[in-house]
C-alpha cells in the first residue's frame, strides 16, 4: 500500500470517528432541553403512553387514549407519597438518581443464591417513563441510568416526585395518581387514606396485573404501612460506634 492510500484511509478513518462522536454528543444533549422544560411543565404524554396508545390501537382496545389528569401537589394525597416512597425507593432524598446501596444489596443477595431483583430508583423509572421503553436490556439501563443523573442534576427531587406521581402507570390504561384514585376507588388523589394509598403504591411494581384490592395488594400493604411511620431519611444514618476490646 503506498503511502498516499495510508493517508487517505488515515483521514477517513478519523472523519468517520468525528462523526460518530459528535452523533453521540448530540443524542447526549438532546434530553437536556426537554428535562429544563419539565421543570416548569408537566408533560402532557410520555413515551410508555405512547407505547400503550400503539398497543391498544393494534389489539383494537377501547379507549385508546389513556386516562390521566395531571394534578398539582396540593392535590395530592400526602399519604400517597409517603407509601410511593416506602414501596419504590426509601432512599430517594439519599441517592443521585443511581442507588449504589441497593445494587450492592441487590449483588449480595444474588452471591448468596437468591433471585436478581431490580434496584432502580424513582428517578430511574421517571427516565423510562418520559423517554425510553419498556422491556430489559443493558442498552436501555445504561441510557435510563445517564437521564437519571441529568433529571436529578437539573431538577429538585420533589419535582422528580411529582412528576413520577403524575406519569407512573397505575393500571390498564390509567396514568397518575389522580386516574388511579379515580379508576380504583371512584375518589380524587387528595381524598386518598392512609390504606388506600399503601395499597395503590403496593401495585407499582406490577400494575396491569394487580388489584389495590387483591391478595397480592393487601399482603404488600401491610408492610408499606409499617415503613409509612417513619418518615423517608434525608440523611445517612451514623456507623455505629465499635467498642475497644480491653487488652
Amino acid at each position: 500500500m503506498t503511502a498516499a492510500k495510508r493517508s487517505k484511509r488515515a483521514t477517513g478513518w478519523r472523519v468517520a470517528l468525528k462523526r460518530v462522536a459528535w452523533s453521540v454528543l448530540i443524542l447526549m444533549a438532546l434530553p437536556i432541553p426537554f428535562i429544563l422544560l419539565f421543570a416548569v411543565v408537566q408533560p402532557p404524554v410520555t413515551s410508555v403512553m405512547l407505547q400503550r396508545v400503539v398497543a391498544r390501537t393494534v389489539n383494537g382496545d377501547r379507549p385508546i387514549w389513556p386516562a390521566h389528569t395531571t394534578v398539582s401537589r396540593a392535590k395530592l394525597s400526602p399519604y400517597l407519597r409517603r407509601a410511593v416512597l416506602a414501596s419504590e425507593d426509601d432512599r430517594f432524598y439519599l441517592h443521585f438518581g443511581i442507588d449504589v446501596v441497593e445494587i450492592n444489596n441487590a449483588l449480595e443477595r444474588r452471591r448468596r443464591g437468591g433471585k436478581l431483583r431490580g434496584a432502580s430508583t424513582l428517578t430511574q423509572q421517571v427516565a423510562k417513563n418520559l423517554f425510553l421503553w419498556n422491556g430489559r436490556s443493558f442498552v436501555r439501563k445504561g441510557v435510563e441510568a445517564y437521564i437519571a443523573l441529568l433529571l436529578e442534576l437539573l431538577l429538585t427531587k420533589e419535582r422528580i416526585l411529582d412528576l413520577y406521581l403524575n406519569l407512573a402507570e397505575w393500571g390498564p390504561n390509567a396514568f397518575g395518581a389522580e386516574a388511579a384514585a379515580r379508576v380504583h376507588f371512584n375518589k380524587s388523589a387528595a381524598t386518598l387514606t392512609r390504606d388506600e394509598a399503601a395499597r395503590l403504591a403496593a401495585i407499582l411494581p406490577a400494575p396491569r396485573r394487580w388489584s389495590p384490592k387483591g391478595s397480592i395488594a393487601t399482603r404488600r400493604a401491610a408492610t408499606i404501612l409499617e415503613r409509612m411511620q417513619y418518615a423517608a431519611p434525608k440523611t445517612e444514618p451514623a456507623a455505629p460506634v465499635r467498642k475497644r476490646r480491653r487488652g
